[in-house]
């Protein structure tokens, strides 16, 4: 029989000495890794990043697994692309085949959980996307200044001693640390996406070469070249111009 959420929940929280709530909050992977890990015992769980916030960082879990599932000889397609959006469905799935497959494989050895983790602290991830648009959750003093704006009291009228106007900058410069936190997660994951997209636009052009030295061409390997050189307003690199070797786009 198919294992319910609850039932996946309790066992995977005590085989793991975690504390998720809901099945979808194993879509930063490490949990999948450490699965896998209770069974083989060999994966490199200092890799595993277990308090992933970032997509890109989801990612790099699932490469591990990958990798695992590669030299195991594991034959189960994994869906990365779903996974990593952290939806209900997709996660039960996939975690649902973990569970037998672990029930299949699993020796019965004692499994230290926290140890293989190196005793790092785990927070359940989220399962919506990291980046918080409400000020007013985020931080309580701005929505306080905030409803004050349009009350009597001049903006240099507060009373003498008054620690609201520290509050609002300790909150401005909480709210600041927070944006640079997540804008340095989007730039490590435009980077990481693009270092796919210029594999593959090497990968494209070394293969458009070898033809071409051959006399042959492959219109799918030219419409890739299009929509990897195309921008916004619709342009496209000339058949026939070598991209140089340094260039983005």
């Amino acid at each position: 029989m198919t294992a319910s959420r609850t039932d996946l929940l309790q066992w995977l929280n005590e085989l793991l000495q975690i504390n998720y709530t809901k099945v979808e909050q194993c879509g930063s992977g490490g949990a999948y890794c450490q699965i896998l890990d209770s069974i083989y015992g060999d994966l490199p769980m200092i890799r595993v990043k277990m308090n992933a916030k970032h997509e890109y960082e989801y990612v790099g879990n699932y490469k591990i697994m990958q990798n695992v599932f590669k030299a195991k000889k594991i034959d189960k397609p994994i869906p990365v692309e779903k996974l990593v959006k952290c939806k209900m469905q997709d996660n039960l799935e996939f975690l649902q085949w973990m569970k037998r497959f672990w029930d299949q494989n699993y020796g019965g050895q004692g499994y230290d959980a926290v140890a293989r983790r190196k005793g790092v602290a785990l927070e359940a991830p989220a399962t919506v996307a990291p980046i918080t648009t409400s000020r007013s959750t985020t931080n309580p003093g701005l929505a306080a200044t905030a409803g004050r704006a349009g009350g009597r009291t001049p903006i240099s009228g507060y009373r003498s001693g008054s620690a609201q106007p520290n509050e609002a900058i300790q909150a401005l410069q909480a709210q600041l640390k927070e944006m640079s936190t997540h804008l340095e997660g989007l730039e490590k994951e435009r980077d990481f996406y693009f270092e796919k997209l210029r594999d593959i636009e090497i990968l494209v052009q070394q293969q458009v070469e070898a033809l071409e030295a051959d006399g042959k061409d492959d219109a799918t390997l030219r419409d890739i070249q299009k929509i990897l050189y195309s921008t916004e307003e619709g342009f496209e690199v000339p058949e026939g111009t070598t991209v140089d070797e340094e260039e983005t786009f």
